[in-house]
């Protein structure tokens, strides 16, 4: 599933080709997605992209009117084409630009979504219950802190809580938390203060760390192969059950929290 440092490359990656570009035509395929596609998406025919911008792992099409709302689900590919590239199988949405292009939206398992959201209409339910961006000043350390005291649950399960701070997948939990030194089996509650103000930190440093490894695939968006997915980078516990921890070299071990594989190392993270 593309986590939010794979979101924010796509938005990255597409921004440069729709910006500033009027919109000639909405083509759905396939409305039954994650939610049927609605009708109103085609209002932004006609109209100008005037940004591209994220909020948690939904991209927003920018329009005067309103904006076309996309979330990549488990599988969701976006890339940017010329319209008469040949359509290939689970190509859902074309977002049609009068220059000969098109943004295609790409989804094999059908767990993504394109929702309209109208600009003089409240905020959709989902969107107004996230909680803060993790690489902006709303979020830090003290807000973990403050939020956890209460709370019995996995500390790793916390900090994947979307009320908590948006964007903090099961990757970058699982990283974030090994470089804490935090064992993600621990009740939320018993993380002490200066843990969570060092964690809400390097939650903040691994997020930018991996965008700008991203940022080595933007070119990607405009080849007919699709969008570079989970891109190239280090990553020190997850998905390494059974290897050498790097720091200590015990060995790394794995159980499942919240139905997550969960990765860490018991003699780092404590």
């Amino acid at each position: 599933m593309p986590e939010l440092p794979e979101v924010e490359v796509s938005r990255l990656g597409i921004s440069p080709h729709l910006i500033g570009q009027p919109i000639k035509q909405v083509v759905v395929r396939h409305r039954q997605l994650r939610w049927l596609v609605p009708e109103d998406v085609h209002l932004a025919e006609g109209l100008t992209i005037e940004n591209v911008r994220r909020r948690a792992k939904y991209l927003f099409i920018d329009t005067a009117k309103g904006s076309i709302i996309l979330h990549l689900g488990m599988s969701g590919k976006l890339r940017v084409v010329n319209i008469d590239t040949p359509v290939i199988k689970h190509d859902h949405v074309d977002i049609v630009l009068t220059n000969g292009v098109c943004l295609r939206f790409n989804d094999a398992r059908r767990f993504g979504a394109c929702l309209w959201q109208d600009a003089n209409s409240p905020e959709m339910a989902m969107i107004a219950a996230l909680g803060p961006e993790p690489l902006t000043d709303d979020f830090d350390g003290h807000r973990l802190y403050d939020l956890s005291r209460n709370k019995s649950v996995a500390v790793k399960n916390f900090i994947m809580d979307n009320k908590v701070v948006v964007g903090v997948g099961n990757i970058y939990a699982n990283e974030s938390l090994f470089i804490a030194g935090i064992d993600p089996r621990k009740a939320a509650k018993q993380v002490s203060k200066k843990s969570y103000l060092a964690l809400g930190v390097i939650i903040k440093q691994v997020l930018r760390k991996a965008i700008e490894q991203g940022g080595t695939t933007l070119k990607d968006f405009t080849q007919a192969d699709g969008s570079p997915g989970y891109f190239a980078q280090h990553l020190r516990v997850y998905g390494r059950k059974g290897k050498a921890c790097e720091v200590c070299e015990c060995e790394i071990q794995s159980v499942t929290l919240g139905q997550r594989n969960t990765f860490f190392c018991e003699q780092c993270q404590k």
